[in-house]
C-alpha cells in the first residue's frame, strides 16, 4: 500500500522540531531516539512499518495543544495513537511525522451515577471505563474484542463496538460529548453529560472520523446498570449458508439478543486446539445470548431455539451455570489468538444485510478456493459485521500481495451486497483505495470538504482514508 513521500525539509529539521518540542512539554513526554521511535513504527496491522520522526506522549488537554500548535506552526504532520490496536493501519506514521500518543490521558475525571454517565481521559482502556464504575453495579456497553488494551481515543476515532453491540450500539451509541484540540492548538468541548446537543451533530462527525479532523483528549461516556443475568446458547450446522439463514431468522423474528456470534470450521478447529472449549466438529457454529430478568431470558431463549430447531442443527447446547457460559464464550474469545498461531493474517472489516449472510458466506468460499488462500469466519452475526481471516505466508513472495488481493475483492462483494466497507475497525490504510468503490467522486469531495474546514492544512494523520489519486492535489496545495 503506497505512501506519499516524506518532506524532506521536515526530516532534515527534526532537531530543530524537536528542541520546539521539548521547549513546551516535560522533557520524558518527547520521544526522539531512533531506537526509541521504533516502537510506534506501525500498529496492529504490522505488514507495514515506518518509525516517526518523533513521538510525544502528552498528560493533559494542555499539553496536546502545545504540541499540536508547535507542529502547526512548523507544518509537521501529526498522527494520533490511541494503543495502537489498530487492524486497519489507522495509526501507522510516516518518516515525516510526530506521532502523539494519548497513553497517559487516563484519569476518571467525573463518575456521575444519577445521570448514568462518567467522564474519562481518552487513554482510558476501554475495559478500564467499567472497571472504575463495575463496583457501583455499572458497565460501560462497547466491548471491542481488544478491549483490554484499547483506548477510548482509538474507540472513538474508528466508532469502534464489539459483540454486544447489537443491543447496545457502537461508540456513537454510547458517546454524550469530547474534549477536543483542533490542529492549530485550539481546545473545543462538542457534545456533553446531556442526552443531546443543540445544533448540528458535530459529535455524530467527530465520531469515526479516524484522527482527520483532531484530537480526542477527554471523553464523556454513557454508563448502563448491569444486567439481571444472562445466558448464552450454542448452535452447531453443517452448513455456513444454514447458520446464516439461522441468523437472518432470530433478526426478523423481532428477538433482540445481547449479542449473536458466527465461527466457521476453521475458526472453530483452531480454537479448539488452542483453547479446548468442547466445541462439536461442525461446519458453523452459533453463539447467541440474550440478557434480562431469568422470565426474559427463558422467554427470548424459547423463541431462539425454536428458531434454531427449525434449521435441523447438529448442536443445540444451552447454558446452565456460569462456568458452562464461560466455556461457550471461550473458543470465540480465543479466536484471533489461535488463529495467530497457524501463521499470518489479516483481518477485514466488512459489513452486510443481514438478510445477505448466506450468499456472501458462499461467496466468500469461494473467493478462498480462487485465491488459493484459507479464509477463516469469525464476526458479530447479529448486526452483519464481517471479519474474514485470510490466512497467508509473509516470508513467502507475492503471498501477502495476494491476501491483499482477496482481501479487496471479499471487501468490494459486502459492498455489492448493500453493505459498506468497515463496521468498527474504520478504513485507516487498508481500505483506503477502496473507498472510490464505495462512493462516487461528489461524495468524497464532500467528505474532504469537511476535512478542510478542521484541518485546512491537511497535517493531521496524513495519507488515511482517502484515496491518494483524489486527495494529494488537496495535501500538496495545503503545503
Amino acid at each position: 500500500m503506497e505512501m506519499p513521500a516524506p518532506n524532506a525539509s521536515i526530516v532534515a529539521g527534526k532537531d530543530r522540531i524537536v528542541a520546539r518540542l521539548r521547549a513546551v512539554l516535560p522533557q520524558d513526554a518527547v520521544i526522539s531516539d531512533p531506537a526509541e521511535t521504533r516502537a510506534y513504527e506501525c500498529d496492529a496491522l504490522a505488514a507495514y512499518r515506518c518509525a516517526p520522526l518523533a513521538a510525544v506522549l502528552p498528560r493533559s488537554t494542555e499539553e496536546v495543544a502545545a504540541t499540536l500548535k508547535v507542529c502547526h506552526e512548523m507544518g509537521v504532520p501529526v498522527v494520533p495513537r490511541g494503543a495502537g490496536t489498530s487492524l486497519a493501519g489507522g495509526a501507522l506514521p510516516t518518516a515525516d511525522c510526530v506521532i502523539l500518543g494519548t497513553a497517559r490521558l487516563t484519569e476518571v475525571i467525573e463518575t456521575d451515577l444519577d445521570s448514568r454517565i462518567i467522564r474519562v481521559g481518552a487513554g482510558r482502556t476501554n475495559l478500564a471505563v467499567t472497571g472504575a464504575v463495575e463496583e457501583h453495579g455499572f458497565f460501560y456497553a462497547p466491548d471491542p474484542s481488544s478491549q483490554l488494551a484499547c483506548a477510548i481515543s482509538g474507540n472513538i476515532a474508528m466508532n469502534s463496538g464489539g459483540a454486544h453491540c447489537l443491543k447496545y450500539g457502537v461508540t456513537t451509541n454510547n458517546l454524550l460529548g469530547v474534549t477536543m484540540v483542533l490542529m492549530d492548538g485550539t481546545v473545543t468541548e462538542i457534545g456533553g453529560a446531556h442526552l443531546d446537543a443543540g445544533g448540528l451533530d458535530l459529535l455524530g462527525l467527530i465520531c469515526g472520523s479516524e484522527g482527520q479532523l483532531g484530537v480526542v483528549t477527554e471523553a464523556t461516556l454513557r454508563i448502563l446498570r448491569k444486567p439481571e443475568g444472562a445466558r448464552p446458547v450454542l448452535i452447531g450446522y453443517d452448513s455456513n449458508e444454514v447458520a446464516g439463514a439461522c441468523v437472518s431468522d432470530i433478526i426478523k423474528a423481532g428477538v433482540l439478543p445481547v449479542a449473536i456470534e458466527f465461527m466457521d470450521r476453521p475458526i472453530i478447529r483452531a480454537t479448539e486446539e488452542y483453547a479446548h472449549a468442547g466445541y462439536p466438529d461442525c461446519e458453523a457454529l452459533l453463539i447467541v445470548e440474550v440478557e434480562g430478568s431469568p422470565a426474559e431470558i427463558d422467554e427470548q431463549l424459547e423463541i431462539i431455539l425454536e428458531i434454531a430447531r427449525r434449521h435441523d442443527p447438529v448442536e443445540l447446547r444451552q447454558s446452565a451455570s456460569t462456568d458452562e457460559s464461560a466455556r461457550i464464550w471461550l473458543g470465540r474469545k480465543s479466536a484471533f489468538g489461535a488463529m495467530g498461531q497457524m501463521g499470518d493474517y489479516m483481518c477485514l472489516d466488512g459489513t452486510i444485510p443481514v438478510s445477505q449472510l448466506p450468499f456472501v458466506l458462499r461467496r466468500i468460499g469461494e473467493l478462498s478456493e480462487e485465491f488459493g488462500l484459507m479464509v477463516g469466519n469469525v464476526f458479530h452475526a447479529g448486526d452483519g459485521n464481517m471479519h474474514p481471516l485470510i490466512l497467508y505466508d509473509a516470508n513467502t513472495p507475492g503471498q501477502q500481495d495476494l491476501c491483499e488481493a482477496l482481501g479487496a475483492e471479499i471487501l468490494k462483494l459486502c459492498v455489492e451486497a448493500g453493505g459498506c466497507l468497515t463496521g468498527e475497525h474504520g478504513v485507516g490504510i487498508e481500505k483506503r483505495d477502496l473507498m472510490s468503490y464505495q462512493y462516487a467522486p461528489e461524495d468524497l469531495e464532500i467528505q474532504m470538504a469537511v476535512k478542510d474546514v478542521f484541518d485546512p492544512g491537511w497535517l493531521l494523520n496524513p495519507a488515511k482514508v482517502f484515496p491518494l489519486d483524489v486527495s494529494g492535489a488537496r495535501r500538496m496545495a495545503a503545503e
